[in-house]
């Protein structure tokens, strides 16, 4: 399992949101007094990109958009993370492993149907 902690853009660890995935979901948790934990089946995910401004490379961070078919999450970032070529290399092979786990391809995702698919 991996796990981080979103930083500042000056890299440090000052922030209450935390970034973690198993073999089969990722996690965002957030907040201090009033929590909040979200959460996407990583066959969801359709795509990855990494952006990576220059104050985040001097930093040695980097941005992960992540498109998803998630109902509740959408498109989403995963913000300011350290190593994050390879964060972005181990979350696509996790991908791959669970689409071709519950026998799921990219066409499934063409068109915008309710079709639900968590119960394969």
């Amino acid at each position: 399992m991996w796990r981080a902690r979103k930083r500042l853009w000056c890299g440090l660890p000052w922030t209450f949101t935390v970034y973690s995935f198993d073999d089969e979901r990722l996690f965002v948790d957030s907040g201090i007094l009033n929590k909040r934990q979200d959460e996407v089946r990583l066959y969801r995910i359709q795509d990855l990109t990494v952006t990576r401004s220059l104050i985040q490379r001097i930093f040695g961070l980097g941005t992960i958009h992540l498109s998803t078919k998630d109902k509740t999450m959408g498109n989403f970032d995963l913000i300011n993370l350290k190593d994050v070529m390879d964060v972005k290399e181990d979350l696509s092979r996790k991908v791959e492993t669970q689409r071709d786990k519950k026998r799921v391809s990219v066409r499934e995702f063409i068109g915008d149907d309710d079709t639900d698919i968590d119960d394969m």
